[in-house]
């Protein structure tokens, strides 16, 4: 090809870089390598900080001596290293899960091709005699080339892995000059078309530290288990830069630092030990060894490497993956290295956190998609336990829409470039016992190269198994790995019944359950056929944060952007908003439901009366010694009685039978609800949580009384009709009729208006992300956001003190041919209260309806003074029909504003379901209680669905000045169709008859309590 420049070279993978090997740090002491600081080792230097940098729109806008030692960088900007600098000023921001921002002629990319040329000094003052200098960038997107006093000193690509270049020789006793020049545009970029931001620069760290000549170059340390999974043999790989004279002491202590071995050999030849029964490495019992080689020549020490050990083995037992002898289940989550303000620039104290979380929600795996994680991230999986599949940074999504996807990936001239990120990842990670499995890389088709990386991965590596989700036929893969395989049947998509039925390998979902915004549901089901299945290995949840921008709107309001938002075109809009975690670090109530669904213990009830259920052990390995049961019973808020439990001697994936005491000799009330509660706790500390966190729980609700009917007061009501409304009169109240709209139009009390507009029939939501496939025909086809009532006939009368009113109307939406036939009716009593009925009877051409539809229920704005909340149902969390495990049934208090879940981009939240009553009290202690004798879900905020509908963002929303409830006979379930399995049929609200009544209550809580006034019918 013409005129082909360095980064478009697909030959070219690298220029004077190092041989990738195992990351880690050399000592010159065994006293202190057990810091563990890599400022003790024998030089290391930072270079992170402020660096001088100039930005250009293409490499060739700078003249030839941008490298030079003397050149003069005074007028250049400063920017902060590790950083991505679309996030500093510089060039642009953009989104897209696809698409690539160029056109596809590999391995071409434009001229105009965003580059920026970083600057800084560092000083030396030491001699490196028997030392070699290296330079280590962790991570630069996408290619770059590295210039040591003036001198050309490397280039590199493979914008997510670690590369080191020997600078020794380049270098001198005082100041030295280091220039890169970073390429955002590199034949690479065909290899990095990951769903996230386009983000460029050194946003990895950068270190220069030495190492002795006479040392190790790299090793490798293997634990095999025998057929027992008792006993294991430690083995180890070295290479030296220099054959001499050294040897190598080996040694072994356990976790708590006992030595098990010493052992001294000459470095050349092979190391291999038996170990007696030592503890194993797992997700749920981290054991880790420290391993020490000391090098050393004529008795001197020349270094001293310091590793954790972790006893495993991963092997393959027909259609299961065995984890020491174990058919695991994963409990995963997909994750990104992200930060809302400084984009993939991570640090270790942040990978930290969100590891204590996930571990604190019972999550147990990561997949790092779509490419190697930043270092640290493997180390604190070692430490803490999690299972890791680690993926290579591939991914060439953008040519599935030329209509041939494997257009690179079955070309052999790539095969290199394929290669080459596999083995540099295997290399830097091989020493970790976290990592289960290697991926190949994420939606790139398939074909010759994805062959000669499974074959390279079992050369270098085959304690571990192979992983590729494009690999459809598991050709070369350990595992069939399929993503958000529906569980219904729906045209000719795979489904779990199929791959139940076909498979023949053990089959993980490497992605499902996409977490985009309100959603996902179906999880349970997915995780109930985790369990029946030992083939099906788990998955992992598409994904772990929100990749939100944090942005300061003029009134110092913090929101987050997303794709679009920063004129990037095309875009995939707020498809990156997707995790269970929000972009400030906030749980998603999502995360809240996994949780429930992979908690370790699971209970069921087998005899309630009897008090006799079943524990399900979900550990694979763990007894539950390290838990405490607390059992507690309560009488809709008030808890009666509360006792800890002896768990049984219950070994992992083993359950056992428990009776409890039930608190037969309670008199109970009539009306009231009786709770059994579990809580499984932690007895002790973990490095992840503290003692008393709760990892599982479940709640059963014991028979009681049936409701006493309501006994209203005896009283006078007054009609009157003022042209087309129509109030009764009661002697501190007043509520008006619109006889034109057949509506209930207000409600006041003693002098104050408590609902402002009265209940009004209507089947819309503001659309969630999980509903995006369906939105255009709801909103084109169907209409379903504008609906009309026709109202057929008003009838109304006071008989025996009561007044009733009586409205038959029609309801259907713009040009739709499909429609309810509804009955309102309203009682009103003397003492104020409303028993409100509507019923529905789906009419007209029932065919021509949707599949789905949002809700059926009715909607009312109340005073906005009546802040404080209080209901009987699900809580204390949002909760929809295919996402309500985590929520148990009880009395639950909040304010309306905490009720609303603030999702990046608003939608449909804060449905709080299962529900008997709901109240609103104001601080005045006057309330309105909706009770119903059957349930009903509700939401409360102050905002109009048309508010969620219109806002792109949490700063568009403006609170209307009252509330707005919906009490609703049924939601349609969430799905998880933004990326996945839509509604299930079970949970689908449907074009239905339906009949919704409850009765509304006045009452002061001085007087009263609402809990109280829930007993009655």
């Amino acid at each position: 090809m013409k005129n082909m420049k360095r980064w478009e070279d697909i030959h070219t993978d690298g220029i004077n870089r190092l041989s990738a090997r195992t990351h880690y740090i050399s000592y010159p002491s065994r006293e202190v390598a057990d810091t563990g600081e890599v400022s003790n080792s024998h030089f290391h230097q930072n270079l992170n900080g402020t660096w001088k940098f100039t930005f250009l729109e293409a490499p060739e806008y700078w003249p030839d001596g941008f490298y030079q030692d003397d050149l003069d960088t005074k007028d250049w900007d400063d920017i902060t290293v590790p950083g991505n600098w679309q996030l500093q000023g510089y060039g642009k921001m953009h989104y897209s899960d696809l698409w690539y921002n160029f056109p596809i002629i590999p391995p071409r990319v434009p001229t105009d091709n965003p580059t920026g040329i970083y600057r800084r000094e560092f000083e030396l003052d030491r001699s490196l005699e028997g030392e070699q200098l290296i330079i280590r960038f962790n991570g630069v997107d996408s290619a770059y080339e590295l210039y040591v006093n003036g001198e050309f000193a490397g280039y590199s690509k493979g914008a997510r892995i670690q590369a080191e270049f020997d600078i020794t020789g380049l270098c001198r006793q005082g100041t030295n000059t280091l220039t890169v020049r970073v390429f955002q545009w590199s034949d690479g970029t065909y290899l990095e078309d990951q769903d996230m931001w386009w983000l460029s620069g050194i946003f990895r760290d950068v270190e220069l530290y030495t190492r002795p000549t006479a040392g190790l170059y790299d090793y490798t340390v293997n634990t095999e288990l025998d057929s027992d999974y008792q006993n294991a043999t430690l083995s180890v790989s070295v290479k030296l830069t220099e054959q001499r004279s050294q040897t190598i002491v080996y040694e072994l202590n356990d976790p708590d630092g006992k030595q098990v071995f010493i052992e001294e050999k000459q470095a050349d030849e092979p190391f291999s030990k038996n170990v007696v029964a030592p503890l194993k490495w797992s997700a749920e019992e981290p054991s880790l060894y420290h391993f020490y080689m000391t090098v050393k020549e004529d008795d001197r020490i020349i270094e001293v490497l310091h590793q954790h050990v972790g006893f495993r083995s991963i092997v393959i037992a027909g259609d299961t993956f065995l984890v020491n002898g174990v058919a695991i289940k994963f409990k995963g989550v997909n994750r990104h290295d992200y930060n809302p303000k400084t984009g993939r620039v991570v640090t270790k104290a942040e990978i930290e956190r969100d590891i204590k979380t996930m571990k604190q929600n019972n999550i147990n795996a990561i997949r790092t998609a779509h490419y190697p994680n930043a270092h640290y991230l493997y180390d604190l999986c070692d430490q803490y336990g999690m299972y890791v599949i680690d993926e290579t940074d591939l991914e060439c999504h953008g040519f599935e829409l030329t209509g041939k996807y494997d257009w690179i990936s079955d070309d052999p001239a790539w095969e290199t470039a394929y290669v080459s990120r596999l083995e540099r990842m295997i290399e830097r990670d091989k020493n970790h016992p976290c990592i289960l499995m290697w991926s190949l890389g994420n939606e790139s088709a398939f074909g010759h190269n994805f062959r000669a990386m499974a074959k390279r991965a079992k050369e270098m590596d085959p304690t571990r198994l192979v992983h590729y989700e494009g690999d459809r036929a598991a050709e070369v893969t350990d595992v069939y790995s399929t993503m958000y395989t529906w569980l219904e049947q729906h045209g000719d998509r795979l489904t779990m019944d199929k791959v139940i039925e076909k498979s023949k390998k053990p089959h993980i979902l490497c992605e499902y359950a996409h977490a985009m915004g309100n959603g996902p549901g179906n999880l349970k089901e997915y995780q109930d056929l985790f369990y029946k299945y030992d083939k099906l290995q788990g998955g992992f949840i598409w994904e772990w944060f929100d990749h939100g921008i944090e942005t300061v709107a003029d009134d110092g309001t913090v929101y987050y952007r997303y794709g679009g938002d920063f004129g990037d075109d095309p875009t995939n809009g707020n498809f990156c908003i997707d995790g269970l975690i929000m972009p400030d670090g906030m749980p998603s109530p999502s995360l809240a439901e996994y949780k429930k669904v992979i908690e370790p213990v699971q209970t069921e009830c087998i005899d309630l009366e009897k008090g006799i259920f079943r524990l399900h052990n979900r550990y694979d390995f763990l007894s539950l010694d390290h838990l405490e049961l607390t059992c507690s019973l309560f009488e809709d808020d008030k808890l009666l009685e509360s006792f800890t439990v002896e768990l049984p001697k219950l070994v992992g994936r083993e359950t056992a039978e428990l009776q409890l005491p039930l608190g037969q000799d309670i008199e109970k009330v009539s009306g009231a609800n009786y709770y059994f509660g579990f809580a499984y706790t932690l007895k002790q500390d973990t490095p992840w949580a503290a003692k008393g966190h709760e990892l599982a729980n479940a709640s059963f609700v014991l028979p009681g009384k049936e409701k006493l009917p309501k006994v209203h007061v005896d009283g006078d009501l007054q009609v009157i009709k003022e042209g087309a409304l129509l109030t009764v009169y009661g002697t501190d109240f007043s509520i008006t009729f619109d006889c034109v709209r057949g509506t209930l139009k207000q409600v006041t009390r003693n002098g104050k208006v408590q609902i402002e507009k009265g209940p009004q029939f209507h089947f819309w939501r503001a659309p969630i992300d999980n509903d995006m496939y369906y939105v255009t025909d709801y909103r084109t086809k169907y209409f379903m956001h504008l609906g009309h009532e026709i109202v057929e006939d008003v009838q109304y009368e006071l008989k025996d003190g009561v007044f009733e009113w009586h409205t038959d109307a029609l309801y259907g939406t713009t040009n739709s041919s499909w429609y309810y036939q509804l009955q309102y009716h309203y009682s009103i009593y003397p003492d104020g209260d409303i028993v409100c009925k509507i019923d529905g009877v789906a009419s007209g051409m029932k065919e021509n309806a949707p599949v789905m539809i949002p809700r059926l229920g009715l909607q009312l704005q109340l005073n906005n003074d009546f802040v404080q909340t209080e209901w009987r149902g699900r809580g204390p969390g949002e909760s929809y029909g295919d996402s309500k495990q985590a929520n148990h049934l009880g009395v639950y208090r909040k304010t309306v504003d905490d009720l609303f879940t603030n999702y990046v981009k608003p939608q449909e939240n804060g449905n709080r379901s299962d529900c008997d009553w709901v109240s609103f009290t104001d601080n005045d202690t006057n309330g309105l209680i909706f009770i119903t004798n059957d349930t009903f879900d509700f939401s409360a905020s102050h905002y109009e669905v048309s508010d969620l509908e219109q806002a792109k963002h949490t700063v568009d929303l403006k609170p209307r000045d009252y509330i707005v409830l919906n009490i609703d006979y049924k939601q349609n379930g969430l799905g998880s169709n933004s990326c996945g399995q839509d509604q299930l049929e079970k949970y689908r609200c449907k074009f239905e008859d339906f009949a919704l009544s409850f009765r509304i209550s006045p009452f002061n809580s001085k007087k009263t309590t609402a809990v109280e006034l829930g007993r009655e019918k």
